[in-house]
């Protein structure tokens, strides 16, 4: 036990360094997912059939393929077609990509939650179709997906450790070096689901407050299943 705790407060800089590195990852791909997932939702509930089908059938490419598979086409697989990314951006792009095809189908549900009747009440007395959607719909909606956003974040979270497969140094990828110059596979490892433990836990309660604080009374939270 001494030696493992050693081993701990020589390596634990290191692998705070990656953790950075994912956490950075994690938080710009739900930002990215989100800034897709929201446009893409809203032409699921309210575009036209055209655009309806042509959205579906890019989110159930992205939901339907491993992550892994969609982070080599992006890194290894585009620049055959002269489009090349930096490790870092393939990372952020492939994971926004992957998030935002889920954001889009949770905040569909939770768009769709929403009673059509209050559409209707808001076009009744002069909103347009715009106002109401951001002024009536939108705000519902985002409290009543947040349970699920939660599960995707938790998520995003997890995932960034295949980005260690194309040389990010994120946590996975300290941990890599670390396990190979010390030859301690067991103790890296264990101390690497450590800090995904304590980021996981962090993150739900974190997620558990925001969500009894943004709760709609009365009318409670839209579940949805996880990955």
């Amino acid at each position: 036990m001494h030696a493992f705790f050693s081993f701990f407060q020589t390596v634990i800089p290191e692998l705070l360094q990656g953790t950075l590195i994912t956490l950075k990852i994690a938080g710009g791909a739900l930002m990215i997912g989100l800034l897709v997932g929201l446009p893409v939702a809203l032409i699921r509930v309210y575009g036209n059939p055209w655009l309806r089908s042509m959205v579906a059938g890019l989110i159930n490419i992205f939901r339907g393929t491993p992550l892994l598979v969609q982070l080599f086409v992006v890194y290894y697989g585009l620049p055959d077609l002269g489009v090349t990314f930096s490790r870092l951006t393939a990372a952020y792009l492939t994971l926004g990509l992957n998030s935002g095809a889920y954001q889009a189908e949770y905040l569909r549900g939770a768009i769709q939650a929403v009673g059509a009747g209050q559409m209707v009440a808001a076009r009744a007395i002069g909103m347009s179709r715009f106002t109401a959607i951001r002024c009536i719909i939108l705000p519902q909606a985002f409290r009543l997906v947040l349970p699920s956003w939660s599960n995707e974040m938790i998520a995003i979270i997890k995932y960034t450790a295949v980005v260690f497969l194309i040389a990010v140094p994120d946590l996975m990828g300290k941990a890599k070096m670390v396990s190979s110059r010390y030859f301690a596979p067991i103790s890296t490892y264990i101390i690497v689901a450590l800090i995904y433990l304590v980021i996981v836990g962090l993150a739900s309660l974190l997620l558990h407050h925001v969500g009894k604080r943004f709760e709609t009374p009365g009318l409670g939270n839209l579940e949805t299943a996880t990955r």
